[in-house]
């Protein structure tokens, strides 16, 4: 028996056992023998057995030669280092180390959480994970813009006795259990969070010593909420005031945690969303108490010596414009289909010559002149810190694969072909990760782990809470369409396993399942087959992030102040044409 982590870019980072088959690890304190359909279908999905190049199978160390010859004639400012997060072993970012020092251009932000994570970092000073035990300590847990059962099942069973509260527009299979299901306006999050807050003010139940002693611009901020008027606010947030009310009432009677999801910081105010969640948690006093928290995609890097660090020139990763280099190095990603704005992507690549090193002939690879295989988790040696629990894992090799190469493998040969010096052994690197860790029994901790965060201070630079008192936001709610939401979906990941392709449109649409529809955006269009589902409101449409053709729809925008993608910053139209 071999025991290893999943790599899968999912909050849940499950531990596995390989016996016969790959199958869970029921001794984890999280995931407890379970697996996601991805992990239990893995070997469903081919993966590539050779390199190839303009479409032809080639050697991988003639892939490796081309490379090389075009790197060597390419200005290195020409370069693009496109790295993914399809698979989160530590060990990925290894191959930074050879671009930033051939001087290539590498990217920064996010497709998905940086705008979370800044709004998080502007309150608290640095993004901790909230360990599950206090989940399991908690009364009242708020589900928030967040579908637990696609994309965190192993946290459901730490729901178990609580009152369960539910934000979303869509009714999810949690938010059909749940207590309470508050089915609001997409783009309404930060409005809710306002006017909850003001429940709070005007009821005078706010933690005053917590705000006394642990926060700082609490004065502001109460002047920021009065702006949002009450009754015009919770018209624009689309649920029944009442139910505002008794959320507002449970937050103030119970040990509250709140969990919250990428779906509400997929916008241009992203940032301020998330702080405003944070900052009516700080009026409660949630922060450092036991049972009580908000908990986001925590950061794994806090508290970490990370060896891997590189400077480098950097362009957004949401918005790279692969046409402006000649040579884009595309590593664990497909652009293709997971960028913002499918069309501007396609056009880049196209323009530029284009290497793929993954696992996978995806849409990216398919256009791609150079394919490299790279190396499954299983076929390497690497480490996985989790965002959604306080545990790492290790991950060591356990199979052969001599068709595909490992990224430090591939580090390692470029170093020695461009005459390199200063990489260290692939132990050494692991290593260096695994000493940080805090042991526990059979399992490792985050070097981050504090078992109730934020209980001594804040890490902002006065040690305290600082609350939200502006928003930046222009968007225009009445303009015409839909709302376009974009949630994972149970049997894929990013464009990985299984993928649903429909478009999932209200009843009140008079579409029928199976019709055929164009969908148009201010940035393109698209045609979908439909799927009829009463789960949605009727001003929303859904596609599931992964769907071939969504991106056709999305704005190659970031958000105000986070560098991070915002898929659902658009209104869509719908013609029925078959």
């Amino acid at each position: 028996m071999k025991k290893t982590t999943c790599p899968l870019d999912c909050y849940d980072a499950c531990s596995i056992v390989l016996k016969d088959k790959l199958r869970g690890d029921k001794d984890h304190p999280v995931t407890k023998g379970h697996l996601c359909y991805k992990m239990n279908h893995y070997y469903n999905f081919p993966q590539l057995d050779s390199a190839y190049y303009k479409g032809e199978k080639i050697s991988l160390n003639d892939a490796l030669d081309i490379l090389e010859e075009r790197l060597k004639k390419c200005e290195p400012k020409k370069v693009l280092h496109f790295r993914g997060s399809g698979n989160f072993g530590k060990m990925q970012a290894i191959t930074d180390l050879f671009f930033a020092r051939y001087g290539a251009v590498l990217t920064a932000g996010s497709l998905c959480d940086a705008a979370g994570q800044l709004g998080i970092e502007e309150g608290r000073g640095k993004n901790l994970i909230l360990p599950t035990t206090q989940i399991q300590k908690s009364e009242l847990v708020i589900v928030w813009g967040r579908n637990i059962t696609s994309t965190n099942s192993h946290i459901l069973p730490f729901l178990n006795g609580k009152t369960v509260v539910v934000i979303d527009p869509v009714k999810t299979d949690i938010a059909k259990r749940a207590a309470m299901h508050l089915q609001i306006r997409p783009r309404t999050d930060l409005e809710l969070a306002c006017i909850l807050a003001r429940f709070v003010y005007m009821q005078n139940t706010e933690d005053e010593n917590f705000i006394e002693e642990r926060t700082e611009d609490y004065e502001f901020f109460a002047d920021f909420i009065k702006t949002y008027r009450m009754v015009p606010t919770v018209d624009k947030i689309g649920v029944d005031i009442l139910e505002i009310a008794t959320l507002a009432e449970l937050m103030q009677s119970m040990k509250t945690v709140i969990l919250v999801g990428n779906g509400v910081q997929k916008y241009s105010h992203g940032t301020e969303v998330v702080r405003m969640i944070d900052s009516l948690a700080a009026m409660l006093g949630l922060f450092g108490k036991e049972g009580c928290g908000v908990s986001f995609l925590g950061d794994t890097s806090v508290e970490l010596n990370d060896p891997l660090k590189v400077e480098a020139k950097r362009v957004q990763k949401a918005v790279a414009d692969f046409g402006e280099f000649d040579i884009s190095f595309i590593q664990g990603s497909n652009p293709v289909i997971t960028m913002p704005n499918s069309k501007r992507v396609i056009e880049g690549l196209e323009k530029s010559f284009t290497v793929v090193f993954g696992i996978y002939m995806d849409e990216t690879a398919k256009m791609a002149d150079l394919v490299i295989p790279a190396k499954n988790f299983l076929q390497k040696n690497d480490i996985r810190f989790s965002y959604g629990h306080e545990y790492a894992g290790l991950m060591p090799k356990i199979e052969d694969n001599q068709n595909a190469i490992s990224e430090y493998e591939f580090t390692k040969e470029m170093f020695k072909r461009f005459g390199f010096d200063g990489l260290k052994s692939e132990e050494e690197y692991i290593k260096e990760y695994e000493k940080q860790l805090i042991k526990d029994g059979e399992y490792y901790k985050l070097p981050s782990f504090e078992d109730i965060p934020y209980s001594e201070e804040f890490y902002t630079d006065a040690g305290l809470f600082c609350f939200i008192d502006e928003v930046d936001d222009e968007f225009n709610y009445e303009e015409e369409g839909f709302y376009l939401i974009t949630p994972k979906c149970k049997t894929s990941l990013n464009s990985q396993f299984k993928r649903d392709n429909f478009l999932y449109v209200h009843p009140s649409t008079l579409l029928k399942d199976g019709d055929k529809v164009l969908v148009t955006s201010s940035y393109g269009e698209a045609e979908f087959e439909v799927r009829v589902r009463e789960e949605l409101r009727e001003d929303s449409v859904l596609a599931y992030s992964g769907n071939e053709k969504v991106n056709f729809l999305t704005p190659p925008k970031t958000d105000n102040y986070g560098n991070n993608a915002v898929f659902q910053e658009v209104k869509v139209k719908i013609r029925k044409v078959g």
